[in-house]
């Protein structure tokens, strides 16, 4: 039986570079793009000698990048081997099957451990898919003479193939051309593969977590996900970063302080020596300090994500340069991430008034949200003829002057740097977008650079922001937020997909 398990792509919102240092806190919205990973077992039946093997395979599909990787699992110590080329390979998803088995040896009774090496020995069938939101396809979208649209995106089938390099002239030799939007697929996917994987192998019930609280950590469910699949992810990278990403896939929306790296950097030690079974089991018992609270974006408002096709950034070197220069001027640069975690705190607490507006006054918070939907910021105060109807606007333009102080200290923080935070091309865009009709905020989310910007609007005005990005080339893309994290699918999303076309099919 095949187990189907998804995981959400994510924007960063607030806390870009700050959010790596503890006690920062970042604003990370999960989004309805999103990792799917298939686990069903390689073959129908167990031979009679199988009890003897040592080993047993693993297959690995990608579909969008027309590849297939063949692995070795080696049994007594839980270690992949790859036996396809090593062009194949997928650092992530080999992690999160070393991790995910480990975790089943560490955690299962003998009883159990008979029925896993059972499993095991039919070999694991894994195929990973993307949601078309996770990659740019801009130049597909050019080479149709299609206008940059949302439409045009959405007339794209469902997990559309990567285009491939026309560089190369060996067919052997291509390199898929992954052009990416800023998503964090690389966490999606660790976080799908991993949940899938013990699902499958019943460490965890999938059909549980739906009701565990994200706010409760200890040793649910969703807590064990989310410790392997945040070793996995750092171990692929090489790297212990703020776990954001995979919070984020894992638990859906939040407000997130990252945990203390020494939580991994001891497995990243040990991992040379240690069998990963006394690793893995280490890493469940350890000091997990993350905070994760919830945290969506306030009733009528929308997530609205452009690419403006300009190139993208190398976020491991932006935050390489921002540190090197945090270390060449101390007193500078503690002076702008004071003034920028204000700035940041300060549009988390007008985003959480406005939420609570929306709960204890709905009938007011809605007119508004309407009203100024349809005008340019500097004319809401006027729609403010009561007392409550005040406290909104108040709130909304409370939250507009929090994020241009992110974005100008943000920009003081890359000039000083001397990396493109907010780059000129994209300061114009956002400022540009920011004194439209019924635009809240924008800004570059994350780290910055030239991937994407983001936009949250008020009510229907999302429509017109992307009418007016694509007359300058930005590409609106079809992301919006959706604050649910890891979840059990009920089948292939492939076929789902079709059957939900052709149920939109009205015949005359």
């Amino acid at each position: 039986m095949a187990v189907v398990a998804s995981a959400p792509g994510k924007v960063l919102l607030t806390g870009g570079y700050l959010i790596l240092e503890r006690p920062n806190a970042g604003l990370v919205l999960s989004t309805n793009a999103r990792f799917f990973a298939i686990v069903k077992p390689l073959h129908e039946e167990i031979k009679p000698d199988s009890w003897a093997w040592a080993w047993t395979d693993v297959k690995l599909t990608s579909p969008q990048l027309s590849r297939e990787s063949l692995y070795k699992l080696e049994l007594k110590n839980m270690t992949l081997q790859c036996v396809s080329s090593s062009e194949s390979r997928n650092p992530f998803v080999e992690q999160a099957v070393q991790y995910t088995v480990a975790a089943a040896h560490a955690t299962f009774d003998d009883n159990k451990k008979e029925l896993l090496q059972k499993l095991l020995l039919q070999g694991l069938d894994i195929t990973i898919l993307g949601s078309n939101e996770f990659y740019s396809y801009r130049n597909q979208i050019e080479a149709r003479g299609l206008p940059l649209t949302p439409e045009a995106l959405a007339s794209l089938p469902p997990f559309t193939s990567i285009t491939f390099n026309t560089e190369e002239s060996n067919a052997d030799n291509r390199k898929p051309e992954v052009s990416k939007t800023g998503l964090g697929s690389s966490a999606a996917m660790t976080t799908a593969v991993v949940a899938a994987l013990l699902h499958y192998l019943g460490v965890v019930n999938l059909n549980s977590t739906k009701d565990q609280d994200k706010e409760k950590k200890g040793t649910g469910d969703l807590d064990v996900i989310h410790m392997i699949a945040q070793t996995a992810h750092c171990l692929a990278q090489g790297k212990v970063g703020s776990g954001f990403d995979v919070s984020s896939a894992v638990y859906g929306s939040q407000r997130y302080v990252r945990f203390s790296p020494d939580v991994i950097s001891s497995a990243q030690d040990a991992a040379k020596a240690s069998p990963l079974q006394e690793v893995i089991a280490d890493i469940l018992k350890g000091k997990w300090d993350h905070e994760s609270t919830k945290f969506s974006l306030p009733p009528l408002m929308t997530l609205v994500l452009g690419e403006p096709g300009t190139g993208g950034s190398s976020t491991p070197s932006m935050v390489v340069a921002v540190k090197r220069w945090q270390k060449s001027d101390p007193e500078k640069s503690l002076d702008i991430w004071r003034k920028l975690s204000e700035a940041n705190f300060a549009l988390e607490v007008q985003l959480n008034s406005l939420s609570k507006l929306a709960e204890e006054h709905r009938d007011a918070y809605k007119s508004v949200i309407n009203d100024c939907s349809g005008l340019r910021p500097d004319k809401w105060s006027e729609q403010a003829s009561e007392p409550r109807k005040k406290e909104v606007v108040k709130a909304l333009l409370g939250a507009r002057d929090a994020m241009l102080g992110i974005r100008y200290h943000m920009r003081q923080m890359g000039e000083a740097a001397d990396v493109p935070i907010e780059p000129e091309s994209q300061t114009q865009l956002l400022d540009t977008t920011m004194n439209m009709e019924g635009v809240l905020l924008a800004g570059v989310p994350g780290a910055g650079g030239f991937d994407a910007i983001f936009a949250v609007t008020l009510g229907d005005s999302g429509s017109n922001v992307s009418k007016v990005w694509s007359s300058v080339n930005v590409l609106a893309l079809l992301v919006r937020e959706d604050p649910r994290g890891v979840s059990l699918e009920s089948g292939d999303p492939r076929t789902k997909g079709i059957t939900a076309a052709v149920s939109s099919i009205h015949i005359k």
